[in-house]
């Protein structure tokens, strides 16, 4: 049965757009903050007052605030798994004991990264981490956004099983001066440690006299990474409170943290406790993570929205649609809440996005014309990343918030086909630069924007059992253990004979 909080949003009324700009002189500024240099823009959704109001109802039943005090304290916030959830304390938000570890971590892995600068492994020109999931899209988003200018480092960072994957990483490398990074919370991940072993036998292939001499383990389960045969004093331990998809201020950072510097990668850290610090304290009315997850919820469960679009309008974001799908959608791809009742309504929408004018000539037809609703999230920064002339920067912006003015106006036509029904929902996010500060931010926004969508919906943001069924069966097959339905048993046939 739906409770009284969720029917009155679902009840809310669908004023277009339009009137509801007419109707508020204020609406602008009500939906609008800015946080750590950035502007957020809410006032193109269709949240309002009586929206507010409902949604702050649903808060205070929900035990929102709660939920986020029991998050910065490391209580047990992910029940099915007993743990603590602590990425806050990583940028030093959160429990006193929390944060002294992270921050002793952080500074073995300074001292450790002084030594390779200082060619106590040899020398180095490149890194080659090994990950996969959240062990490898945040490096690699901070790397492609921040590092393309002043990398000190070539730093390869390979996720995907698929050999050619691996082959492309070291094309360029030399295997006399590369260090490999695996980065594995549980130093047990199959597709890595394979990806792992088969960097070890290119470089015993190309004369590298001690492979493992040249190997950083980043991991919550140091003695595993011991065992496999990494050195103690290049282990590089995090929190087993720090979850795969939330860890790249931990310890996985390392290959931004060596590519970009220390200072960079402190800088992070410092943007996103900025915003640790607004979302934990400020009105949910003004918090820009809050009122993002109450248009993410009006969508799902008001309209029926099934997707969520994510378009960066600068090249160096280019990956963060793709870190935004695991974040969002592992988090909250469940089908039950947290004490396992089923969920009886719809859970994270399907995040998917693209990069800039690129998408205004591919999918942005159906966002006009289409029989979907889909809201878009459009991000944008003012000081351009490039040396170009003004107009590229300048039309790539205009571009960027013609597209919302144009999905909320639309154009009424009597031909059918040139016909643009408007009224459709989008928000801005818009950065004054691009730098680790305003990065930092940004990710920690998105972090809590997921969480407060969970809380609101009763579920567990930090569990992901969905990703096992599959990964278990592959090894099973594998083995040769396994029964399988007739189409699954042809193609393996097919395949391996």
């Amino acid at each position: 049965m739906p409770t009284p909080d969720w029917t009155a949003i679902e009840a809310l009324p669908r004023t277009p757009l339009k009137d509801l700009f007419a109707a508020d002189s204020n609406r602008l500024a009500s939906l609008s903050t800015d946080v750590a240099g950035i502007h957020f823009d809410f006032s193109k959704t269709h949240l309002d007052a009586t929206a507010l109001d409902a949604f702050a109802a649903l808060a205070k039943s929900a035990g929102l605030a709660a939920k986020r005090d029991a998050l910065f304290a490391g209580e047990v916030v992910n029940v099915s798994e007993g743990r603590a959830v602590e990425h806050t304390a990583e940028r030093g938000e959160g429990a006193d004991d929390s944060v002294a570890r992270a921050a002793a971590f952080h500074a073995r892995m300074r001292g450790l990264i002084d030594a390779i600068e200082a060619e106590a492994l040899g020398p180095v020109a490149h890194v080659l981490h090994i990950g996969i999931g959240g062990s490898a899209l945040g490096p690699e988003l901070l790397i492609d956004a921040l590092g393309r200018e002043n990398g000190r480092y070539d730093v390869g960072i390979v996720s995907n099983v698929d050999g050619c994957a691996l082959e492309e990483a070291i094309a360029t490398f030399d295997p006399h001066a590369t260090l490999i990074a695996i980065a594995s919370k549980t130093f047990t991940t199959t597709e890595t440690l394979l990806n792992a072993e088969s960097a070890l036998d290119w470089m015993r292939e190309h004369g590298v006299e001690d492979p493992y001499g040249r190997v950083i383990a980043l991991t919550a389960a140091p003695d595993k990474a011991i065992e496999w045969g990494v050195d103690e004093t290049r282990v590089l331990p995090f929190a087993e409170s720090v979850g795969g998809r939330y860890s790249l201020w931990s310890s996985i950072g390392f290959p931004a943290a060596i590519a970009l510097g220390w200072d960079a990668f402190e800088a992070l850290l410092d943007g996103a406790a900025e915003m640790d610090r607004h979302f934990r304290l400020t009105d949910l009315r003004s918090n820009a993570p809050v009122l993002a997850a109450f248009a993410d919820l009006y969508y799902t469960q008001a309209r029926g929205c099934q997707t969520r679009a994510a378009f960066a309008y600068d090249e160096r974001l280019r990956l963060l649609p793709s870190y935004l799908q695991q974040l969002e959608m592992e988090s909250n791809g469940k089908s039950v809440t947290a004490d396992g009742q089923p969920l009886g309504r719809p859970s994270a929408a399907i995040t998917w996005g693209g990069v800039g004018t690129d998408a205004q000539h591919a999918v942005f037809q159906l966002l006009h014309q289409g029989t979907h609703l889909v809201p878009v999230e459009f991000l944008g920064v003012i000081e351009p990343g490039d040396t170009q002339a003004d107009d590229h920067h300048r039309q790539l912006l205009i571009n960027a918030f013609a597209q919302g003015a144009a999905l909320m106006a639309g154009r009424a036509n009597d031909d059918g086909a040139r016909a643009y029904p408007g009224d459709r929902p989008s928000s801005t996010i818009l950065l004054d630069e691009l730098d680790p500060r305003t990065l930092g931010a940004l990710i920690a926004f998105y972090e809590h924007r997921t969480f407060v969508n969970a809380a609101l919906l009763g579920i567990n943001a930090f569990d992901q059992f969905g990703v096992e069924l599959g990964k278990e069966m592959a090894k099973a097959a594998d083995r040769g253990g396994q029964d399988f339905d007739p189409s699954t048993t042809d193609l393996i046939r097919r395949a391996f004979g």
